[in-house]
């Protein structure tokens, strides 16, 4: 069974797929910056075999609400809501990246709503910002006299030359009644890019639950400097590498990515 809900029609500020079967665990999956549910695809469709998995636009995201208010804490108090609002008790989670971030929020904030997590790629540690190519991008394409998408594309090329990224970022371009737009809350994103970048919540104390990090062995978001402020907010926190990796971990080698999260989920 799968479903695509949309915020209107279900009431709810979040966007969301359905697969698998609904009488098994729940497992919820939470993509990373400017990306949106399908980012994870590959892996949450081999995880849909043992789990009913939820993938989610995050807040600001794909097709989720636009807020006025974007921080770690703010999106994790959405998803909890929205997990009430499907009477989700307790799940799992998979975050990437900044959905990783926002999964150790909810782990923090509302342990009571966890089971295991697994964290790809990103740690609870204060990054130095590493996106202005990204933002340079976006804002190098004059949307009001945007003639296609590869127009937009050729706009984003002098700040990013990786093919592969500018077709990741052009996903969030739409065109409704003859006009272009970016899905996500793109002013709002690069106003609040420090707020998402800052370390995890402190104040709140352990998360002792099982969690895993999974890191790719080519990145530099997970290192060894990092590994006191993960333990010091994750005690029972393990992590496994997989080689030849960067921070597109989950893309990269998804049988493997995906092999791994089994094996922890069900351990």
């Amino acid at each position: 069974m799968s479903a695509d809900l949309n915020p209107p029609e279900s009431g709810s500020d979040i966007f969301y797929r359905q697969s698998g079967s609904t009488q098994a665990p729940v497992l919820i999956a939470i993509h990373g910056l400017f990306g949106s549910l399908d980012n994870l695809g590959v892996v949450v469709r081999q995880l849909s075999e043992h789990y009913c998995v939820y993938s989610l636009d995050l807040p600001n995201h794909g097709r989720s609400a636009h807020t006025d208010t974007i921080t770690l804490a703010s999106m994790a108090e959405m998803i909890v809501q929205w997990m009430s609002d499907l009477s989700i008790d307790k799940a799992h989670f998979l975050g990437h990246s900044l959905g990783g971030k926002v999964a150790m929020e909810i782990a923090l904030r509302y342990p009571e709503k966890v089971d295991k997590i697994v964290v790809a790629d990103i740690a609870p540690v204060a990054y130095e910002h590493r996106h202005q190519d990204v933002f340079d991008a976006f804002n190098a394409v004059d949307l009001q006299n945007l003639t296609s998408r590869a127009d937009a594309d050729k706009s984003m090329q002098p700040h990013v030359a990786e093919m592969s990224t500018r077709s990741f970022l052009l996903k969030n371009l739409e065109k409704k009644d003859g006009v272009w737009s970016w899905r996500m809350n793109l002013t709002g994103l690069i106003q609040a890019y420090p707020a998402l970048i800052a370390a995890n919540s402190t104040d709140l104390g352990a998360h002792n639950g099982p969690m895993l990090f999974i890191k790719g062995e080519l990145s530099s978001y997970i290192l060894p400097e990092h590994r006191d402020q993960i333990l010091s907010l994750f005690p029972n926190a393990s992590v496994k590498v997989i080689n030849d990796t960067r921070h597109w971990l989950h893309a990269e080698k998804p049988d493997i990515f995906a092999g791994i999260v089994k094996r922890f989920l069900q351990s």
